[in-house]
């Protein structure tokens, strides 16, 4: 098991850092005194996309009453479509005056970039809803039953290993095996849905926060290589997060990963990570993990900060 977790974590790690940064150049220059930059949309950019309207998603969501997460940025809602699949509704909070071209250019695109996802460890994007009476931006995922790693931390080592390689396998899809490269725009706990027989599911529910920082930086062109080497040094931490069954970060213990840091220089110790109710962890597959927990670490932040 462990040996297949090298095999799938190195590869992810790895091979998309010594890739050049992927980029889109996005704006054009325009000669306007009022707006100093012109957006071209491609009308094409959602063509094949389903477009639900407001209303039906409304009716599946039960009056928009079924909240089942939130953020300053968003709300999701669960609903159950009349005939088909239970989904996940993720809408943006934000007021139409302060809807921009930036915005509705970023939003076209990361609703494109979602429905070109297709693994068995991304979320589903079942599609989109677009709406000005009363304003609605919003995205329509497949649910995940068995809600968030976050909430779910699995008993059993086994299944806890299951989850690092679907994790990992993602990643590996996302980073080098399409074109351009995807990345999740928060990669943590939170951002792992887990399905009925809990293979996890990558879903990108903060992309709105990237949406906005990126329109609010008046950035010129987007580049994926930063993120992806973000991405893969939250893999590192949501490696120690499921093997030791500590959150990223709590009160009383502090971060996990100046924990786990001073664990890592001292091998005699590297048995104090595991999770006390984790039973017949071998010596070998723990230097293993810890192996790649270390390579997530010094990759995602020579990397980015080169």
């Amino acid at each position: 098991m462990v040996g297949s977790l090298i095999l799938v974590a190195i590869l992810t790690i790895v091979l998309r850092c010594k890739s050049k940064p992927s980029a889109m150049n996005l704006w054009k220059k325009s000669t306007s005194g009022k707006d100093h930059t012109s957006i071209h949309l491609d009308s094409n950019m959602l063509k094949g996309v389903t477009r639900y309207n407001r209303q039906e998603l409304e009716v599946a969501c039960e009056d928009f009453s079924n909240i089942i997460g939130s953020s300053s940025d968003s709300l999701v809602y669960k609903g159950n479509m009349k005939g088909g699949p239970e989904i996940a509704v993720i809408s943006l909070c934000i007021k139409e005056e302060h809807w921009t071209g930036y915005l509705e250019l970023y939003y076209q695109k990361e609703v494109a970039d979602l429905a070109r996802l297709n693994h068995e460890n991304t979320g589903k994007l079942l599609g989109y809803c677009v709406d000005n009476t009363p304003f609605t931006r919003m995205l329509v995922f497949e649910y995940a039953s068995n809600g968030t790693l976050r909430r779910r931390v699995q008993p059993k080592l086994v299944a806890r290993m299951k989850i690092v390689i679907g994790i990992a396998k993602g990643l590996r899809y996302l980073h080098n095996e399409i074109e351009p490269p995807f990345t999740i725009s928060e990669l943590n706990s939170s951002a792992v849905y887990l399905t009925e027989d809990f293979s996890p599911k990558l879903v990108d529910f903060e992309s709105w926060k990237t949406i906005v920082t990126r329109s609010e930086s008046n950035s010129r062109s987007i580049s994926n290589e930063g993120d992806i080497c973000g991405n893969i040094y939250a893999f590192g931490v949501l490696l120690l997060e499921i093997v030791s069954g500590r959150p990223s970060f709590c009160k009383d213990k502090g971060c996990v990963v100046d924990w786990a840091k001073i664990i890592l220089k001292k091998q005699e110790e590297m048995g104090s990570i595991v999770d006390p109710s984790l039973k017949y962890f071998k010596d070998e597959d723990l230097k293993a993990i810890c192996e790649v927990v270390s390579i997530a670490f010094i990759y995602g932040r020579e990397i980015r900060y080169q």
